[in-house]
């Protein structure tokens, strides 16, 4: 396996032995390192916590790396991401880390490349390394999967994450279960839809998404939001005694989950940033040294 660009491509076992090697990578083990190789990282849609922990994840695997975004590149001429990638690999790099906004594009461009491909998110699409981060983070609290209930809360309709957390998740044996507003479901998910009250009340993980303002034609009324489909304090009192929260990020806070929820006991938001890093520097070990 030489690309990351969907879940669907992760075995269970592939998906462990990525969790062995971000162990081994959190443990102090950098005996592996990749000097002498390059990282490309074209991102044409904003990103802090992405594009910071792949850069970050580059550099403690011994890559130097290139920044592109669509103003740095030839893409505003008119050139096909195709050819820009194509550019990349003729040019040296041996990974090239892509955020764009078209649906299954990365599929085709990938078919006539010999660099490693990694999609960082592609519109509504998937965002399998946000998936294994978060994967990871709820390994670290249950060790298991099978027998979860992870209740996942939000825009559904718009979210590559809830897409590429439900297919990992059931493959793992979690139970999943959604939570949206009527004009937020996606007829895609053959999940259980369940109320946020229902939800705080059953799961385990409580796996809430961002507001993506920036794809509704009608904006959303934040404190109406909190109140009808978001995590209160009062419903976050209701939760399992060991159930956690997480969040893919950035968060509104106020919106989707009260404000002083964002750092409490039960939230792993931020542990999840710290994962990030460390399950993407899994990522591009594997795939450099041909382990997936």
């Amino acid at each position: 396996m030489k690309h990351l660009l969907s879940m669907k491509q992760l075995t269970n076992d592939k998906i462990h032995h990525l969790f062995k090697i971000a162990k081994d990578l959190e443990n102090g083990d950098l005996s592996w390192q990749a000097e002498g190789k390059f990282a490309a990282n074209l991102f044409l849609e904003p990103s802090t916590r992405t594009k910071s922990s792949f850069h970050i994840a580059e550099r403690k695997l011994g890559l130097d790396v290139l920044h592109l975004d669509g103003m740095d590149s030839s893409l505003t001429k008119g050139e096909s991401l195709h050819d820009t990638l194509k550019t990349l690999e003729a040019i040296g790099a041996d990974v090239a880390v892509v955020r764009q906004s078209e649906v299954g594009i990365l599929d085709s461009c990938a078919e006539n490349l010999n660099l490693s491909l990694i999609n960082a998110g592609d519109g509504c699409g998937e965002h399998p390394t946000q998936s294994l981060l978060d994967l990871y983070t709820i390994q670290e609290q249950f060790e298991e999967f099978e027998g979860l209930h992870v209740a996942i809360a939000g825009d559904l309709k718009h979210s590559r994450v809830a897409r590429s957390n439900a297919h990992a998740l059931q493959q793992l044996g979690a139970r999943v279960s959604f939570v949206t507003k009527p004009e937020w479901k996606d007829s895609t998910f053959s999940h259980r839809y369940i109320t946020m009250d229902e939800a705080v009340e059953q799961c385990d993980v409580l796996m809430l998404l961002r507001i993506q303002h920036e794809r509704h034609e009608q904006k959303t009324s934040a404190s109406s939001y909190l109140k009808d489909h978001g995590l209160t304090k009062e419903r976050e009192s209701r939760m399992k005694d060991d159930a956690i929260i997480l969040h893919p990020a950035p968060v509104n806070r106020g919106v989707e989950i009260d404000a002083e929820l964002v750092e409490s006991e039960k939230s792993r938001i931020f542990r999840q940033m710290t994962n990030g890093v460390t399950i993407r520097m899994a990522i591009i070990q594997a795939l450099l040294k041909g382990e997936l």
